[in-house]
Parts: C-alpha cells; sequence; structure tokens
C-alpha cells in the first residue's frame, strides 16, 4: 500500500478515536464542572486534569490497537511510558489553554462562562491533538 495513504489512513483512524476521547474528555469535564460549580480560575486544573487522563487512558489502547495497529508485545512498558510522556505533555498544552482561555479572556460571542469552557476546551483539543499525533507517531507507535 502507498506509504500516503497508509499515514492518511492512519490519521483518519487517530482523529476518529481523537473524537470519541474528546467526546469522553468534554463529559467529564461538564460532569465535573456542574457537580462543583467550578467553570474557570484555577479549580479548573484538576477538574481538566481527570478528563483528560481518563480520556488519555482510553486513547492508549484504542490507538495501540485500531489507530496505529501496533501488534508488537514486545517492549510494552516501554511504549506506555513513552505513551504517557507524550501525553503528558499534551495534558500541559490542554490544561495550560482551557486555563488561560477560561480565566483570562472574557467570553466573547454572547457565551455564558460555561459556554465559553467549551470553547476553551475545543482550542485546547486542537493544539493537544497535533502535539499528541506527532508524539505517538514519531516515538510511540514507529515502525
Amino acid at each position: 500500500m502507498d506509504t500516503k495513504y497508509n499515514l492518511a489512513g492512519q490519521f483518519i483512524r487517530f482523529a476518529i478515536v481523537g473524537a470519541v476521547n474528546t467526546l469522553l474528555d468534554f463529559a467529564i469535564l461538564n460532569l465535573l464542572s456542574w457537580a462543583t460549580g467550578i467553570y474557570e480560575g484555577n479549580g479548573i486544573i484538576p477538574l481538566n486534569v481527570i478528563s483528560f487522563t481518563v480520556a488519555v487512558v482510553n486513547s492508549y489502547f484504542l490507538n495501540k490497537a485500531w489507530a496505529f495497529k501496533d501488534r508488537a508485545s514486545e517492549e510494552q512498558g516501554k511504549k506506555f511510558t513513552l505513551f504517557l510522556i507524550v501525553s503528558v505533555i499534551g495534558a500541559i498544552i490542554n490544561t495550560a489553554t482551557v486555563r488561560i482561555v477560561s480565566t483570562n479572556i472574557d467570553p466573547m460571542f454572547g457565551l455564558s462562562q460555561e459556554l465559553w469552557l467549551n470553547a476553551a476546551k475545543v482550542i485546547a483539543t486542537g493544539l493537544s491533538l497535533v502535539w499528541n499525533f506527532i508524539g505517538y507517531k514519531v516515538f510511540v507507535f514507529k515502525k
């Protein structure tokens, strides 16, 4: 199979896995925000870390099995460690973006603070998506 089609298919599978994990991430963040009444400020940091972490663990298994089709059983501890390192950097990018946008930029377009948090999360998700794909492709599931 042509390499560019293989890469395109891989990215499409990665994007689908990402969509599933994004829905999971958003659902958990919104549930935690609703339960605690926290929608901005430093209190949003642990809530975002929790939601992002759950999505990342799910992401490892879906990306390994389907997006990158990694069937190798050797070096799984090393791969998971590299996956976590890439993901932690992604979490930092994601959480910093959510914190900065939801707290330091007033809601735009007539959005409530609750919806502005979700807008911040969309921006953060886009940035961490690019970082994570490159990191997983180059460092974790390289062939």
